[in-house]
């Protein structure tokens, strides 16, 4: 090896050393690449934005701090959480699923219309997230098959699903037989003084981590956001990633109607009107790139926490039920610019 490329490789070697901001031995640790690496860390400013939220309402409110109020609100935001975490690797693919909430509304309602038929608990339950899975699948379809853009596939379906929802109802909420018990635990009871929907959401999160962050498949979801035709030529199959992304993405949707269906002891029409707003929300508060290629599943769990603490913390504080929408439009628009900034600053570094 000549003088030449063994400078070369050194110099190769040492760089992730200096990234990780960690000095050569014998000098001091310098503190700005440690900082540099920490405004990188997306989840780290999620967790911070957070953190100095809940202090803000902590000294507003005397209530916001108690267990039972923080609780309700985990209770309150788990259902957006498990959807965006879908959601979340459907954008990471450069696409968008609209139709999450008449997917919702979909399974609970078939589960509901089922149970009222004398079907078991079991088969009603699979069939309401099958339900949610052939949506995604049909989706996945239209996309990658069909050709229509993410956008016009899923809004179509968004449509359709809402009008078999009103088509199967009438208009009217189909009531949960009270002997179902294991169903309406789902979203009414706890396990200690933890509600039972915050554990499936900490169970999705960890295994929608661990699926995305540590599975050649999750790798392969990175892939293509990142740049589909390359992945392509790099001998991936686009069409089923997509095809995967969205089914998953409906799959959890359906878990949620479930769960919404247990907490209200009856499927409602409207269930999951407007639902697509606010995991589309979380997902981009979280850190997800609507260019593709960028998310994690623990940066969507946070998203849909800070616009929980939120609109608990607006309540608290009695303001307008309107002026509630507009922040939660200011706070979007604020992750975006964050997010675009961040982007700008790491290209000229």
């Amino acid at each position: 090896m000549s003088v030449e490329d063994s400078g070369r490789q050194l110099a190769t070697d040492a760089t992730p050393v200096a990234e990780a901001g960690i000095a050569p031995s014998g000098s001091a640790i310098s503190p700005r690449p440690m900082l540099a690496w920490a405004t990188r860390v997306k989840e780290l400013n999620i967790l911070v934005a957070l953190l100095i939220l809940c202090a803000f309402l902590s000294l507003r409110s005397d209530v916001f701090l108690t267990q039972g109020n923080l609780f309700g609100v985990a209770r309150a935001f788990s259902l957006t959480a498990i959807v965006a975490i879908g959601q979340t690797m459907v954008i990471i693919t450069g696409g968008i699923d609209l139709s999450v909430g008449s997917v919702l509304a979909l399974s609970g309602i078939t589960t509901g219309l089922l149970l009222g038929e004398g079907w078991p608990l079991g088969p009603a339950m699979i069939a309401g997230i099958l339900v949610g899975s052939a949506t995604g699948l049909f989706n996945g379809l239209l996309i990658t098959q069909v050709g229509l853009p993410p956008f016009i596939a899923t809004l179509g379906t968004l449509s359709i699903g809402r009008g078999l929802v009103y088509v199967l109802t009438k208009g009217y909420p189909v009531t949960i037989p009270p002997e179902h018990q294991f169903l309406l635990k789902m979203g009414q009871g706890y396990v200690g003084s933890i509600p039972i929907p915050v554990i499936i959401m900490l169970i999705v999160t960890i295994l929608g981590t661990l699926f995305l962050s540590q599975s050649t498949i999750g790798r392969y979801i990175y892939a293509v956001g990142g740049n589909e035709e390359a992945a392509r030529l790099a001998g991936i199959n686009v069409s089923l990633v997509k095809l995967l992304v969205y089914t998953l993405n409906s799959t959890l949707a359906a878990l949620a109607g479930m769960i919404l269906v247990a907490r209200l002891v009856s499927a409602q029409p409207s269930a999951g009107l407007g639902f697509e707003l606010p995991v589309i929300a979380a997902a981009i508060i979280g850190g997800t790139s609507l260019l593709g290629g960028e998310g994690t599943v623990l940066g969507a769990v946070l998203g849909a926490a800070i616009m929980g603490v939120l609109e608990n913390g607006m309540v608290l504080l009695g303001v307008n039920t309107y002026a509630q929408q507009a922040v939660t439009g200011v706070v979007i628009l604020l992750a975006v610019s964050l997010d675009m900034w961040q982007k700008r600053r790491r290209r000229r570094v």
